[in-house]
């Protein structure tokens, strides 16, 4: 978001999180082709054609059961720390976990079923990612038009690092929380667009603060924009009251706790980066959550249901 307000990009963190996950990658769960015991055809009982393959826009598909979705997110959440694990299992994994996190962050009428399901080493895990989610649904409704945003890949992951890792020995900001702003701003760099207040680039600055902190670089870019929010943050007391800077970067108490929680748990595992790098990008509209793919692009505002005529979730 801009620094010293509320709003935009910000207040569409409600509408928006992230992932890097490939576009093309279809949703888990979905039902096989049914085919006859033998696949065999015969004019009595003739093999089914194969369902359609689903649209690169579909959301990952969950269980009805409340119960049942946090059993599978456990399984999602240990897959995404398992050694070695392919990534496509991972992609799969991170997709389903995003929105898993989403659904039952909606519903704390569900929390008494399904906290005591959750199982005490990823019990921190759990609380801290349904806390941050609540805290950014907070901050908007939905929208009755998708944004006039280009979603692209983001810089690589291990790039990243080093740029959170760089604005640290230069400002002293924890890189973590570094991180977890450029999260929750852009998905990592992943969404292009100006804010209705005006704010720019991967850290959501507007131009005369970037101009301030930004040393004479480039709003756009991943790396000038991170060491500004490293000086930005700085500046404004980071090392006396983490807090109070973080609002100053943006000025709601649900952003800070938002940004608290999630820099928390990606100081604590590299497993909690890695599988917010592949969070797909949601935006919160009247229709429900929209995933906004790599690729989507548009000048102009969209209305929903325009949109998910031709883009089925």
């Amino acid at each position: 978001m801009s620094c010293n307000r509320v709003g935009g990009l910000a207040a569409l963190i409600a509408c928006v999180l992230v992932g890097c996950s490939s576009p093309t990658t279809p949703p888990t769960g979905d039902p096989a082709a049914a085919t006859t015991g033998a696949g065999v055809l015969t004019s009595a009982r003739p093999t089914p054609a194969p369902a359609p393959a689903a649209p690169a826009t579909a959301q990952p598909a969950l269980e009805s059961d409340p119960a049942r979705i946090v059993d599978d997110l456990t399984a999602d959440e240990q897959t995404l720390r398992a050694p070695g694990a392919p990534e496509a299992a991972l992609v799969a994994a991170a997709r389903r976990q995003q929105k898993a996190y989403r659904v039952l962050a909606r519903h704390p009428e569900w929390d008494a079923v399904v906290r005591p399901r959750v199982p005490r080493p990823l019990l921190d895990v759990y609380d801290r990612n349904i806390d941050a989610r609540r805290q950014l649904g907070a901050m908007s409704r939905g929208k009755v038009a998708l944004p006039a945003w280009r979603v692209e890949r983001p810089p690589a992951a291990d790039q990243l690092l080093g740029f959170y890792r760089k604005a640290e020995a230069a400002s002293g900001v924890s890189w973590n929380y570094l991180a977890a702003i450029n999260f929750v701003e852009t998905a990592f760099g992943r969404i292009t667009g100006v804010s209705t207040a005006g704010a720019q680039g991967p850290m959501q600055f507007m131009p005369s603060t970037f101009a301030a902190y930004g040393a004479g670089t480039d709003i756009h870019s991943p790396h000038d924009s991170i060491m500004a929010a490293g000086r930005f943050l700085a500046a404004h007391g980071f090392a006396r009251d983490r807090d109070q800077a973080i609002y100053r970067y943006n000025n709601s108490r649900q952003y800070v706790r938002a940004i608290n929680q999630y820099a928390t748990l990606i100081a604590a595992d590299p497993a909690a980066f890695s599988g917010y790098y592949r969070w797909d990008v949601y935006y919160n509209s009247t229709a429900g959550d929209v995933i906004l793919p790599v690729g989507y692009a548009s000048t102009t505002q969209i209305p929903v249901e325009e949109y998910l005529k031709t883009h089925p979730q």
